[in-house]
């Protein structure tokens, strides 16, 4: 008898018969959605074929260490499937080690070589593979032979690589899920698996929603026009449900309620395909969190707690019962594990770094993609770097998976004009069709302001200062957050009344209060001066006459007067104002390039050419984006070449290390804003001596990230390290 796992708290050793019979199993189940079924089952039976040794049964009784159990495995699945095996042993490969590159695989062609020379300096639990297959046989397994596999060296290599990942997906999920129900038997000595999470349900959930829009429109204290349009942009999402599964974008102005709008168009989707699963991804915390509420006040009432999974880095969906974390907390940890969730609202980052991820945590979920319809909101947030690739996978994802995309944006970037470049990396390329028809003509509906484009002069910072205060009540945002406090300083000497400054370097808590007094002062028309940076412009509803811009990128413009007059109610229309500050410096990144592009345009078109109501003018706007990067030429640059060159050798390591939509290394701070808070979130620190879910969760909304300090660097001396519970290891 050879064994899979040593003994759960309640029963005796896992056979290994059993555990690779059930992992086979469970993984051609969640592959059977994208036609890779038998192949998941080889791999599920190959996964631990090392395991059939008298090493690791010695490993199992503390006897034995450093042990490779894997790499037999993959050198089996190749010799059973040849050309067809290599994505099959590439997952058995990589559920311990992380996803590696076809080329790894070379190196187990002589496999007594490789033994002795192996590359992390293990040892081979067993180099007779004849040996462990016949073990595998006699335990009455039987091999598949898959007659087709979901990866081809003769695809185009993004959406190949996709292919192995959707493999590897299914393999690690099932082995961890039925790992899992091995240790946590039963009284009785059965398997204990936990329980699956809610089905969509959605015509159900569609009645819900509809009834929800029904009483807000009843409700509704927007002028007229605004009304009309929320309601034109609805029917135009129920109308493209029925639309054929594919790619999508969704093309509204601000405050046009794309929230709702893209709910609506996916349950009427999923309702007409019989699509399992919605995926709603945002680049900002704060429009998370907006979302979840909205979603779960709607949904939860009637299909429960989990059906709306909220899942990102302070999600407080890590940690165990020990960290004093409730049954649900629990619960909701294990849902976001996979994805095993209905409705999952979850970051940018989250999605799309998995997309390109190779360890196994973080592609554990992406077989749940598969049938499923992807919302991104905000999609003008890509990095133009990564636009080709990103764009490549989830195309790959709609037209291999069954899956649907839709990217939804006020300020809609040019990607069709990437097809090219796409079509290099997937056949299925880039030509996403609209959900909003353009008869409806929404944006020049939308028209609620004025923009005054002052940029001939550099202003001084006393200038724009007197301007904001003789306008009583205005709003001011700017590229930097030392310009805030800057000018923020200034408007406090002049005394203004109403004045409040908004940047990141307030923690949630504390932004979050000061916009609750801004829509106070605002509702009873009372002055009201907000001097902030961008972090008001994506998913914060606050509704000024007049709005001061610095001079930036033009989807940030756009975004700045999605907060001017935005309800309609004003008498005339709103003002927007451009200015340029005397100290005309940007954010790290793309920033500079994506200002130099609008001061292109503006330079060309001149002010009466700049309609930010015009689709035609952000066609333009991003395709003189993509000139200047060379994005549009598949000109590579900087880390864009570097992942470029990593996906052009199918190389899952580098992609992954590459593959990144921030690079800035950041950290989190514990700040005293509310001082009885800072002052029981540091006491519950040091009584349970490590960070907890429980604990993230209660103290994220009074944190803020703050750039690494270098060694040098004054702050440290301010810092205490909090620790994360593993020994030797702190998190800030």
């Amino acid at each position: 008898m050879y064994y899979a796992h040593s003994a759960s708290s309640t029963g005796g050793w896992e056979p290994l018969r059993e555990h690779l019979g059930d992992v086979a199993a469970t993984a051609a189940r969640l592959a059977a959605p994208f036609g890779a079924a038998e192949e998941a089952r080889l791999a599920g039976l190959l996964h631990d074929l090392g395991k059939y040794s008298d090493r690791f049964t010695r490993r199992l009784n503390g006897l034995e260490s450093g042990l490779d159990h894997w790499s037999a495995g993959a050198r089996a699945a190749l010799d059973q499937g040849g050309l067809h095996g290599i994505a099959a042993a590439l997952a058995i490969q990589g559920h311990h080690i992380g996803l590696q590159s076809p080329g790894s695989l070379k190196d187990l062609g002589d496999f007594a070589r490789f033994a002795a020379r192996h590359p992390r300096g293990l040892e081979v639990t067993e180099t007779d593979i004849p040996l462990l297959l016949w073990r595998l046989a006699a335990d009455r397994l039987a091999l598949p032979r898959p007659k087709l596999s979901v990866f081809s060296r003769e695809h185009p290599k993004a959406g190949a690589m996709l292919d192995v990942r959707m493999l590897f997906s299914a393999l690690v999920d099932a082995d961890f899920l039925e790992t899992e129900a091995h240790f946590k038997r039963d009284s009785e000595g059965g398997k204990a698996y936990r329980t699956p999470g809610p089905e969509l349900r959605p015509a159900e959930a569609l009645g819900r929603l509809e009834e929800h829009l029904t009483r807000l429109a009843a409700e509704s204290r927007a002028a007229a026009p605004v009304t009309a349009l929320r309601a034109d942009l609805l029917q135009a999402c129920r109308a493209a449900g029925v639309s054929s599964p594919g790619l999508f974008t969704l093309s509204a102005p601000t405050g046009a309620g794309k929230t709702l709008a893209m709910l609506a168009f996916a349950l009427h989707h999923a309702v007409a395909h019989g699509l399992r699963r919605i995926v709603v991804a945002v680049p900002f915390l704060s429009i998370i969190e907006q979302t979840v509420q909205v979603y779960r006040e709607l949904l939860a009432p009637r299909f429960g707690d989990f059906y709306v999974l909220e899942h990102h880095s302070l999600a407080g969906t890590r940690g165990s019962e020990e960290d004093g974390q409730s049954p649900a907390d629990q619960t909701a940890r294990r849902l976001a594990e996979n994805w095993d969730a209905p409705l999952v609202v979850t970051t940018s980052v989250q999605l799309l770094e998995s997309l390109f991820a190779n360890r196994p945590a973080a592609c554990r979920k992406l077989h749940r993609l598969a049938g499923s319809v992807i919302l991104l909101d905000e999609v003008q947030t890509l990095p133009p770097r990564l636009a080709v690739p990103t764009l490549a996978a989830l195309s790959h994802l709609a037209a291999r998976y069954g899956s649907s995309v839709v990217f939804a944006t006020a300020t809609q970037p040019a990607f069709a004009r990437l097809d090219a470049q796409v079509r290099k990396l997937a056949a299925s390329g880039w030509a996403p069709c609209e959900i909003v028809p353009s008869s409806l003509d929404l944006f020049a509906r939308a028209r609620r302001v004025q923009v005054e484009w002052d940029t001939e002069v550099r202003r001084s910072w006393e200038a724009i200062a007197d301007g904001l205060a003789g306008a009583g009540t205005a709003l001011c945002i700017v590229n930097l957050k030392r310009h805030a406090q800057r000018l923020a300083s200034l408007l406090l000497e002049r005394g203004a009344p109403g004045l409040f400054h908004l940047s990141t370097n307030l923690c949630p808590a504390h932004r979050e209060r000061i916009l609750s007094q801004v829509r106070q002062r605002l509702a009873r028309k009372d002055p009201c001066l907000l001097v902030s940076t961008q972090c008001v412009e994506a998913g914060v509803d606050v509704d000024f006459p007049v709005v001061f811009r610095a001079f930036g990128p033009l989807d940030a413009i756009a975004q700045a007067a999605g907060r001017c007059n935005r309800n309609g109610l004003l008498p005339g229309l709103g003002t927007v104002r451009v200015f340029r500050p005397e100290d005309e410096r940007y954010p790290a990144g793309g920033y500079q390039q994506a200002a130099d592009a609008t001061r292109l345009l503006l330079r060309a078109r001149g002010p009466g050419g700049m309609d930010l109501q015009s689709p035609e003018l952000f066609d333009l706007y991003y395709a003189t984006l993509y000139d200047q990067t060379g994005l549009a030429a598949g000109e590579d640059q900087g880390k864009a070449k570097k992942l470029h060159h990593a996906i052009g050798l199918w190389d899952f390591v580098d992609t992954a290390a590459f593959y990144r939509l921030i690079d800035q290394d950041a950290i989190n701070v514990l700040v005293p804003y509310d001082p009885d808070a800072f002052a029981e979130l540091v006491a519950e620190l040091k009584r349970a001596g490590k960070l907890t879910a429980r604990w993230i969760r209660r103290a994220r909304p009074h944190t803020i990230n703050l750039y690494r300090p270098k060694e040098n660097d004054l702050i440290l001396h301010y810092l205490q390290p909090a620790p994360a519970g593993r020994e030797g290891e702190e998190s800030k």
